[in-house]
Order: C-alpha cells, then structure tokens, then sequence
C-alpha cells in the first residue's frame, strides 16, 4: 500500500503534522522550559522507534550526523522562537532550505520556481526583522541545520530508511541530554506535561520525519527541499479551518507563489538522483 502512494503525499502528511506538534508545544511552554520540551520531544520519538522498529541495526556516519542535526537543531528552534516571531525563524530557516534547492537547479525554469517560491514564503511569513542578537543567531543556526537535515536525512532514506531514523534519534537523545536533559526534570512528574510531550514527540518528530523518509526515499533532493516552501502555505490554510485565521491579501498571495513555484520546478530525470524506491519503503 505504501508504495502506491505518489511521494508529494508523504510530503503533505509531513507538513499537516508538522503544524500540529507547536499546538501541544503550547501547554508544554506554560510548564516546562524551552530546553526541556526539545528534550521530551526527542525523548518521546526515541522511545517509539526503539519499541516499533529495529535502529540497532542501522547505524552508519550519516545516521549519526542526522541525529546530531536533529539534536541541535530542536534546541536552536526553541531557542529562537523564545525570542523571536515565529515568522522570522520560518523566513530564516528557508534560507538554508533554499540553499539546498538551488544546488540541484540546473535550468532556468527551476530557478524561476525557487525564485517564486521565495517570494512566496516571505509574503506568507510576514517577516519582521527584530533586534535580539541572540535569537539571530540561534535562528540562523537553526537554518543551517535545518539544511543538513535535509541532506543527511535524504542520504539515510537511501540508505537504511526509517529504522535509520531510528538510529538517528537514539543518537539526538544522547546528544541533547547533556545539553537539555536536566531541563526537562520538572516535566516527568507532571501527568499533563508528559503527555503533552508525548503528543509533541508523535507530532513533531515521529509522524513527519517518517513521512519525510518516505518522500525522499523516492524524490530528488533539491526538488524535497523546493516543495518545502509548501511548509507554510500549509501553516497557512490549517489556520483557516482549525483557528479561523483568514489570511490577509498579501498572504494569500504568497499561498498564490508558493503553490505556482512547485508547479512550475520540474526534476531532471538522470541527474544523479534515484527515482525509484528505496528501502525507505520499508515500513514494516
């Protein structure tokens, strides 16, 4: 059934998904720090795939590097949306993103794209640059890893798939413990934190980096990275139907760019880029 399902799919999933891990992020700020909900969401996705798959199996350098970028780049995040508006974090962290997507654009129709899908994500995030030199400098941080996952985390999808996810998150708990474990101590004896945490680790960490692995397991990397544009566009219309956030004409016309930039990019068949599935397709 998996492999029946167009990759743009799981990529849709990992977006939706991806929205709903801030709301229970929410209830966690009011009772945990920010390093300690980086943390409990690590946690909680570790522990899952340890109970449902196999990650003892998987290990290789880019599952170690991907766990050492989601580590990080969690902690860099929160950091930065604790004292910056998440429309800035969003606005920075696509430029890492554009980045990747500009290596693989070859053509000048996919330059046009990446071009319009900038556009696009600046109109949707409302960018507002504030002068706090500290979340700067975690939010473009957090940019640079967001880039690194991307790249190592399409390597892992060819490589060993979601059980190197897996790995990849035994990994970003060993590495984020040090540096947030102590944090998160006021969490574990609070029934409603845990749980929240809970909701964030699925939310955030397990349901979308699946989703991602099974993209990139049969998409391009550059062309991954373009539909990311579609991350806000998607922020966009969740908040028309779940909080009744009409959005303004300037973004609705960033919506517009987005949906015309990944519309627009076409993939360069043979250009190093598998097509075919891999064994991130194997979802036991």
């Amino acid at each position: 059934m998996l492999r029946r399902l167009p990759p743009h799919a799981y990529f849709v999933g990992s977006a939706v998904f991806h929205y709903l891990g801030p709301a229970f992020a929410v209830l966690l700020f009011s009772r945990v720090s920010v390093l300690g909900v980086a943390w409990l969401r690590i946690a909680t996705a570790a522990v899952v795939f340890a109970a449902v798959r196999r990650p003892w199996r998987a290990w290789s350098r880019p599952v170690v590097a991907l766990g050492v970028a989601i580590a990080v780049m969690n902690v860099c995040f929160y950091e930065a949306i604790d004292r910056l508006p998440l429309g800035t974090v969003a606005a920075i962290e696509f430029g890492g993103v554009l980045v990747v997507a500009a290596m693989g654009t070859r053509t000048a129709r996919n330059w046009a794209a990446l071009g319009l899908a900038t556009a696009g994500v600046l109109a949707l995030c409302n960018v507002r640059w504030e002068a706090e030199a500290v979340g700067l400098a975690f939010a473009f941080a957090n940019a640079a890893l967001f880039a690194l996952y991307i790249v190592t985390a399409h390597r892992v999808s060819r490589i060993s798939g979601i059980d190197g996810l897996g790995a990849a998150m035994l990994v970003a708990l060993a590495v984020v413990t040090p540096l947030a474990g102590w944090a998160a101590l006021p969490g574990l004896t609070d029934p409603v934190g845990l749980a929240a945490a809970i909701g964030v680790g699925l939310c955030s960490s397990v349901i979308p980096y699946v989703c991602d692995q099974l993209a990139m397991g049969r998409l391009p990397r550059a062309t991954y990275a373009l539909l990311v544009a579609l991350m806000p566009a998607t922020a966009a219309l969740v908040g028309v139907v779940v909080l009744g956030q009409v959005p303004t004409a300037v973004e609705t016309g960033g919506l517009v760019l987005v949906v015309a930039a990944v519309a627009l990019h076409r993939e360069r068949v043979g250009a190093g880029e598998p097509a075919s599935p891999g064994v991130a397709l194997d979802a036991g």
